[in-house]
């Protein structure tokens, strides 16, 4: 794929990112210059032609798993997670309309103050008007993850592919942060993914992503320019397929 050819073959992409990559290198919360880093990144796509969405995930605020674990009514604990998105979401908007980006935060909780709320046919005209569009509050239901939120505001949306920034540049064995030996795969099928536990997204975003032949392109989003740098038919990252 050629740099010339890398927007035209990506005219609309998904961006999931988890809550914990906005907390640099606290244990907790915001870290505001990271949040800038990533809007950066994000920047750089946009100035490409490239319409983008966004999911982020609410971990470094709250996870209703963790608190379900703790005694937690689960469904509580999930409503609880999805308010953390809206933040997440918020404090990336602020980041990228500093940069001169129009973005939308789309909630599928209703809260009109603070987001609009996730009408389909709205959502697209705003990608169409270049504007970024960040999708907050996961499906509005309990019980789903921010990977299965993207994986299907992705294909309401007629995204292309879903770029999953990670800490690591792709898919891997094992752990490479425990095992030096682990292999990278350059690209994997959602089966072998499923099959083999490799931890690229829960299993109902990968199956969804499969009955949809959605690529997933899981690439590090802490190599800077990484972004881009795929969209250019560059760097290092693993594309999960049928």
């Amino acid at each position: 794929m050629s740099a010339d050819a890398a927007p035209a073959s990506f005219n609309r992409v998904m961006l999931k990112i988890s809550g914990e990559a906005l907390m640099g290198d606290q244990g907790f919360g915001l870290h505001p210059p990271t949040v800038e880093r990533i809007a950066r990144e994000v920047q750089s796509v946009h100035e490409m032609g490239v319409e983008i969405c966004m999911v982020i995930g609410g971990g470094n605020i709250f996870r209703g798993l963790q608190g379900s674990a703790q005694g937690m009514e689960r469904t509580t604990a999930d409503y609880m997670g999805m308010l953390a998105t809206v933040m997440n979401a918020l404090a990336m908007q602020s980041s990228l309309e500093g940069l001169g980006i129009h973005t939308r935060v789309i909630s599928a909780i209703t809260m009109n103050e603070v987001a609009e709320p996730y009408i389909r046919r709205r959502a697209v005209r705003h990608l169409e008007k270049k504007r970024v569009c960040i999708f907050a509050a996961g499906t509005g239901n309990p019980y789903f993850t921010t990977d299965t939120a993207a994986t299907l505001r992705a294909n309401e949306m007629s995204c292309e592919a879903i770029f999953k920034g990670t800490k690591v540049d792709g898919v891997y064995d094992k752990d490479p942060a425990k095992f030096p030996d682990a292999k990278r795969y350059d690209t994997v099928t959602y089966d072998d993914v499923l099959a083999k536990r490799l931890g690229v997204m829960d299993a109902s975003a990968i199956a969804l992503a499969r009955d949809n032949n959605l690529p997933i392109i899981v690439f590090s989003l802490d190599e800077p320019g990484g972004f881009k740098g795929i969209l250019a038919g560059e760097g290092t990252y693993t594309r999960v397929e049928g």
